[in-house]
């Protein structure tokens, strides 16, 4: 049994340290037959980028050459070796970790970085070249190309760049003016990616660049418009981030039982599946970080981790909030309530940004894909239909809202607030409480609010309230496309005797208040058809309730 590589981006320690490793090398010979040398790739955050970019690095590093059976012999490039095996210089950048508090402090962080690795490859190669810490980043660069031309005739380098946009995100999150001062024409970036091309032009045969948006793009275009991007290619939907196949592998690798597995697949699957980066992809993926986080603490502590998601990822999609506020007004709160309702959202995919323009629909929907906070689910009209992709992201995104909602009505929920509900929900299968909160809401929405109010609305505003509801399963309608009941609350653990709800919700205007009877009529028989489905039946201690709101009056009944 192979330790699972949880926080493990070295290749070469990986394999030499026995980890486990779920075999992507077959991408290697797929991206050295594109007739484009130059390539973009990108995928959101902990996908496996940083790995992938180690496992190239070493597959062609001149230097490795001897260590090519260690590294790779059991894998299906070590059985499938490709012409260009070990026959580059391998010059690696990485751009995470960026100090971005001013244009200053971003400037010689790239600098450092690109000192950094530059260094490393003189010393690695031995090449005779010294590093001037008096020069720039775009002279750095331009002065090794030339050191190598010089002294290394006929051999070539290959250029890996992991997160090339990591500082850009940042600073598009809370200072769009200094983004657009080191991308502009005359920006220090910008200058720096035309010496890289201009080096294609000599020794730089090979370019693999990843990241996470196509943010710099469209800035970088006349400083560098070489790279294929190959983001959104079918035949490369599955080559970071795991496969359901892959994930059953490395359970049965840690040697979890069927039944462990029949345990936590569904688990795993609501809350890390539904990926698709490819309108054609044949395949759904799973986030690979998360999975290896739930996996190492299922099998240090023989159970089902109380946290789902490692709060070193939870900080990385934190910046929802950011990226959503680079489009203002009607926009925005259109997407939001989309997306969290659990509708599609039929859009074309930006594959170039330029912040100079502000942001339109289009771009606020496709950065959201390129974050993974929406994925490809279906197609339209041969155009993507982007939906959530699973239950983590649903709780970020309602977190979000929330923090809107209470921002518009002046409200705030607190920690004893959902305890309250949550005791009064699990034992007595009562909604009293979490009702009295959805009023309050309701009551300090303005009239402007309620010209576009609706049911969805407030099943919205429930949804998102209900979701904080940890020991909870929360199913509703706006998840599962069927005929289903609006919201269905399920213990997670049922042994404990716990009681859970059923709710069907109904909306009337205000002076429709003499159909009240009427949609309560329409709700209690819906609830009495749901209470005939086997997969209701098989609930125990569960409670029905319809639900009809008159504008922000709301009215209860309890369905026996």
């Amino acid at each position: 049994m192979k330790k699972l590589p949880y926080g493990i981006s070295d290749y070469e320690r990986l394999i030499e340290n026995e980890y486990y490793y779920v075999d992507k090398t077959k991408y290697i010979e797929k991206l050295e037959n594109i007739a484009e040398p130059y390539i973009m790739f990108l995928r959101p955050r902990k996908f496996g980028k940083t790995l992938f970019t180690s496992t190239l690095e070493n597959y062609y590093d001149i230097k490795k050459t001897e260590k090519f059976e260690k590294l790779y012999g059991e894998t299906y490039i070590g059985k499938n070796p490709t012409k260009l095996k070990n026959s580059y210089h391998i010059l690696k950048f990485n751009f995470s970790g960026i100090d971005t508090t001013n244009e200053e402090t971003t400037i010689n962080g790239f600098k450092e970085k690109v000192s950094i690795s530059i260094g490393g490859f003189v010393v690695k190669y031995g090449l005779d070249f010294y590093v001037n810490p008096e020069l720039t980043a775009e002279g750095l660069l331009s002065s090794v190309i030339e050191a190598f031309k010089n002294q290394r005739q006929g051999e070539k380098i290959y250029i890996i760049i992991d997160e090339y946009d990591h500082f850009a995100n940042e600073l598009l999150g809370f200072n769009t003016n200094q983004f657009k001062s080191l991308v502009s024409k005359n920006g220090k970036v910008r200058k720096w990616y035309e010496i890289l091309k201009e080096g294609t032009e000599s020794v730089i045969d090979r370019i693999f660049i990843t990241g996470v948006a196509p943010i710099t793009l469209d800035s970088l275009t006349s400083g560098f418009n070489i790279g294929l991007d190959i983001t959104q290619d079918k035949d490369f939907n599955e080559m970071m981030g795991f496969t359901k196949e892959e994930l059953l592998k490395i359970m049965e690798e840690e040697e979890i039982t069927k039944k462990g597995q029949e345990e936590i697949m569904p688990i795993m699957k609501e809350n890390y599946d539904g990926y698709r980066f490819s309108i054609k992809g044949e395949e759904k993926i799973y986030n690979s970080n998360m999975c290896l986080y739930f996996l190492n603490r299922y099998l240090r502590f023989e159970e089902v981790p109380t946290q789902l998601i490692d709060m070193n990822i939870a900080s990385d999609y934190s910046k929802l909030g950011k990226m959503l506020d680079l489009c203002k007004g009607e926009e925005r709160e259109k997407v939001i309530e989309k997306t969290v309702s659990g509708e599609g959202i039929v859009s074309e995919i930006t594959q170039k940004f330029n912040p100079a323009i502000e942001f339109t629909e289009t771009d606020l929907i496709s950065m959201l894909y390129y974050l993974g906070y929406l994925t490809i689910a279906g197609e339209v009209f041969e155009k993507p239909e982007l939906k959530i992709p699973n239950r983590v992201m649903k709780e970020i995104y309602s977190e979000y809202f929330m923090q809107i909602l209470n921002k518009t009505t002046e409200l705030q929920i607190t920690q004893s607030d959902y305890n309250e509900i949550l005791q009064e929900i699990a034992i007595e299968g009562k909604i009293d409480k979490i009702i009295e909160m959805l009023e309050k809401y309701l009551k300090n929405l303005s009239n402007r609010d309620y010209i576009k109010f609706d049911e969805k609305y407030v099943k919205l505003i429930f949804f998102c309230i209900a979701m904080n509801l940890k020991i909870f399963r929360l199913k509703s309608e706006m998840e599962i496309e069927r005929k289903y009941p609006d919201i269905l609350l399920i213990p997670k653990d049922q042994s404990k005797g716990y009681k859970g709800v059923m709710i069907e919700f109904k909306y009337l205007k205000k002076g429709e208040e003499e159909k009240l009877k009427e949609k309560q009529e329409e709700a209690r028989k819906q609830i009495e058809e749901y209470g005939e489905m086997e997969e209701i039946k098989e609930l125990k201690n569960i409670e029905k309730y319809t639900v009809v709101a008159v504008n922000d009056k709301i009215h209860v009944e309890n369905i026996k």
